[in-house]
């Protein structure tokens, strides 16, 4: 059941960033119907799209964080007081990061196959490995190294080299795809140092509602052309997809419940191979025998750096406490 769950859970998180592709481009939906195209791809819709993404899932998560964790509201207001602004911080640091990353993987989104930007996307663990490294004192061992080497192959092999001229803007969704995956390095070691003592249900909030106020600061300095913008089909869009990101985070944290935090980031790593078959299913997405490859290699390395990792914490626990 847990395993169920997980997959579940990553299926709705896949689906939402097809919803985003949708948005952007217009597609021929499940071989019926063309649908979407009703944003340009720009970074002023990106930030469009994240304000109307989260101005869904902050009330949603408002509302049921207590019953999940019934002292959330009291650990949020602490965070104001002067013996605790470092978590305060760490906790808008988070939250800026998750900012960062969400607007350049929509724009990524916009602008490449939502398979290729996923993929690239989710090499996050390498950089997430390098900044462990270099802030927490822990070195990669042999194996790990093979394993990113592993999985750098693979994402050299899903970048279109055979008609690099044909859309210049494709080399700029493949870079956003990379920095996105970056920024989300960032936020993973922030928040490892974050839930130490503070509870993963406050720190969520505040990091969706530090999303929400950047996104929609940023929109107020950088606004979209708003003429002629097609607003019910985007407000419902944008509404799905503060859905299946809301069911995928519960349906996630109840796997963890069931399974534990190290199998369901194994099980969550299939995120890139599940969004190529979702998109091609579902919006008749493409890929290259290569690119195929490429992504397949990915998911196998993220499933191996993640068990890897898993393993070496468990060997850890098992020293210390001989």
């Amino acid at each position: 059941m847990g395993v169920f769950i997980v997959l579940l859970a990553a299926f709705f998180f896949c689906f939402q960033n097809v919803i985003v592709r949708i948005l952007f481009a217009k597609q021929h939906f499940l071989g019926l119907w063309d649908i979407g195209g009703w944003v340009s791809p720009s970074l002023s819709h990106s930030f469009l799209l994240l304000v109307l993404r989260m101005v869904w899932v902050v009330p949603l998560m408002a509302m049921i964080a207590d019953r999940i964790y019934p002292p959330t509201w009291r650990e949020v207001h602490q965070l104001w007081q002067p013996q605790r602004r470092w978590l305060l911080g760490t906790s808008l640091g988070c939250g800026g990061l998750m900012f960062l990353y969400l607007v350049l993987l929509y724009f990524s989104i916009s602008l490449i196959p939502t398979s290729i930007a996923l993929t690239l996307f989710f090499t996050y663990p390498l950089f997430t490995t390098l900044l462990a490294w270099r802030f927490l004192n822990d070195p990669p061992n042999s194996l790990r190294w093979g394993i990113m080497v592993l999985t750098l192959l693979g994402t050299l092999l899903i970048i279109p080299y055979h008609h690099p001229l044909q859309d210049s803007l494709a080399w700029l969704g493949i870079l956003l795809g990379i920095v996105s995956g970056i920024a989300h390095a960032g936020y993973i070691i922030l928040v490892q140092q974050s839930v130490a003592k503070l509870h993963p249900v406050p720190l969520t909030w505040m990091n969706f509602t530090t999303t929400l106020v950047l996104a929609g600061v940023c929109l107020l300095v950088w606004q979209p052309p708003s003429n002629h913008l097609p607003w019910l089909a985007i407000a419902l869009g944008s509404l799905l997809s503060a859905l299946f990101t809301f069911i995928g985070h519960v349906l996630t944290n109840w796997g963890i419940l069931l399974i534990g935090a190290s199998r369901t980031s194994i099980l969550s790593s299939t995120n890139p191979a599940l969004t190529a078959v979702l998109a091609g299913f579902t919006i008749n997405e493409t890929l290259n025998g290569w690119q195929v490859l490429g992504i397949a290699i990915v998911t196998l390395g993220i499933v191996l750096l993640n068990f890897e990792t898993k393993t070496a914490i468990a060997s850890s626990k098992s020293s210390s406490s001989s």
